[in-house]
């Protein structure tokens, strides 16, 4: 009997097969999210150097979610992470998905990070 692998397998090999093509450098540095069951997390990185310049969660206390889980808490996010990369003189960045669907929370992270000022 053919057995289907588990979601979260197929969803880290195409995030490897995403990471071969789009590497983030130190002018154009790569947005990473990573979405869990009760939180949503994305961090800046330049991947030449493998340091992660900005980072934004559901989790931080600036924020003072009570659900980090749903669109709310990811436009929050997104916002979040638009002003600390303009503090940290970010303009432009490559947007990795982390191989989940552009729908959802993912998009609205994404969608308010460009509102905030970030190119992508």
């Amino acid at each position: 009997m053919i057995k289907k692998e588990e979601r979260n397998k197929q969803r880290k090999k195409r995030h490897i097969r995403f990471k071969e093509k789009v590497q983030g450098s130190a002018n154009i540095p790569r947005l990473s999210v990573f979405r869990s069951n009760s939180n949503i997390f994305a961090q800046i990185i330049d991947d030449e150097k493998a340091v992660t310049l900005v980072s934004a969660s559901s989790i931080d206390k600036e924020l003072k979610l009570t659900n980090g889980s749903n669109i709310e808490a990811a436009q929050k996010v997104g916002e979040l992470l638009a002003k600390r990369a303009k503090k940290a003189k970010i303009k432009k960045v490559k947007f990795d998905r982390g191989g989940y669907l552009y729908h959802g929370r993912v998009k609205a992270l994404a969608e308010a990070t460009r509102k905030n000022g970030l190119e992508f």
